[in-house]
């Protein structure tokens, strides 16, 4: 047993006042998030540098006694505070080269504030934070023991109130198998595994695709800002939420089942971006969700003591006859199977694809951190698993490549 921090989402369901008083803790979040993103902007212009958390949360508090920002004080601080540490980090995170510069939120967009601290749970069905001592009512379907960290309280398109908490909670790892596994990500099929596995691709886009091109269209005849325009907007909303829902819950269990199964996991490190700028592709794409897969798989990994190795980005695993290593130049996208010209083995091009992933992740291992992998990570010889797979999986050495 260890300790880990787990999320558990819930529905909220706040009477109106609780509403109205929700609805400003989003409100003067974004206000601060963008208020003060436009002063790091204008600073920057002019001296080529910006303030940090800590002077603008002395800003903050000079703002506040404003006679004209008066209504700040409605709010509860702490989340105020938190909203300015977030977008310290996210200009954190854009100068590291994580992600990119910080935008101006919009209030049509999904609108959320964090509470660092001081929340509880009374009554079993309530949770209470500053400015709702009074607590609100949530939806326990499903009850947990651990410490409460931080909660963050969201609203979605649909206009349903949701709460998030952050707890430290005892989790028990699943048992090592000693299996190691290759899978690549694919439209026609989700993953295919090295095993022979593969995972469909249920493409919930295309399942609901005429649903929602009928209500939007009916959205595109309404007048904007009316009673109708508003009504309809919402039932787009809900298929897109019923969408998403569909597609993480596949996700989950996919990434569940591969590492509950295997110690040793190898993906492609794709860059979902760049392969997006396809426009013949870039809607399947989009709805495998390849980024989102890779991102359960990694934290599914950490907290069960199994390891996630990415091999680079243009590795020719479809291409690599995966028996005798010569490479097909000639294969193209729409060839599902070909026949090496080197050995006459006949491959499944997916089949194939994730067994040469699987031999480079090995390979990598190997090197110690000689390869470039896991976005240019270096491979700390301490935290490797050679050791273990080459005793529990000889066959996987023997010969250098996965039969």
């Amino acid at each position: 047993m260890k300790e880990i921090l787990k999320a558990y989402k819930y529905r909220l369901k706040p009477n109106e006042e609780q509403k109205v008083l929700l609805n400003k803790h989003f409100g003067v979040c974004r206000f601060l998030y963008n208020y003060f993103l436009n002063q790091k902007k204008t600073q920057y212009k002019e001296t080529s540098k910006s303030d940090n958390y800590k002077k603008q949360a002395k800003s903050l508090t000079e703002l506040k006694k404003q006679p004209e920002f008066a209504w700040l004080k409605e709010v509860n601080s702490q989340s105020q505070q938190a909203a300015l540490k977030n977008l310290d980090t996210a200009y954190q995170r854009f100068f590291d080269h994580i992600s990119d510069y910080p935008k101006f939120k919009k209030k049509k967009n999904k609108n959320s504030f964090n509470i660092p601290q001081f929340v509880t749970i009374i009554d079993e069905d309530k949770v209470c934070f500053p400015k709702f001592k009074e607590g609100i009512k949530f939806i326990n379907h499903r009850p947990f023991k651990g410490q409460i960290r931080n909660a963050t309280i969201s609203k979605d398109a649909c206009g349903n109130y949701f709460v998030s908490f952050l707890v430290c909670v005892h989790y028990e790892s699943y048992e090592p198998t000693g299996k190691s596994v290759g899978v690549d990500l694919g439209i026609k099929d989700l993953a295919i595994t090295s095993d022979g596995v593969k995972y469909e691709n249920f493409k919930f886009f295309n399942k609901y695709k005429s649903k929602l091109a009928k209500a939007q269209r009916r959205l595109n005849k309404k007048q904007k800002g009316s009673n109708q325009y508003e009504k309809q907007k919402l039932i787009v909303a809900k298929i897109h939420r019923k969408i998403a829902n569909a597609r993480k819950d596949n996700l989950h269990k996919i990434t569940t089942d591969l590492v509950k199964n295997y110690d040793l996991i190898v993906v492609e490190n794709l860059k979902v971006k760049n392969m997006l700028k396809n426009r013949k592709l870039s809607r399947h794409i989009s709805d495998c969700a390849w980024g989102t897969f890779v991102s359960y798989l990694e934290y599914k990994a950490k907290w069960n003591d199994k390891q996630i190795v990415k091999i680079g980005t243009f590795f020719p695993s479809s291409k690599t006859c995966s028996q005798c290593g010569w490479i097909n130049k000639e294969l193209e996208l729409s060839d599902r199977e070909w026949v090496c010209k080197s050995c006459g083995c006949v491959h499944d091009r997916d089949l194939n694809a994730s067994i040469n992933i699987l031999n480079e992740g090995i390979k990598i291992l190997n090197s110690v951190g000689t390869t470039d992998y896991a976005n240019g990570g270096v491979i700390n010889p301490e935290d490797t698993l050679v050791d273990s797979y080459e005793v529990r999986n000889p066959w996987v050495f023997s010969s250098g490549v996965v039969h």
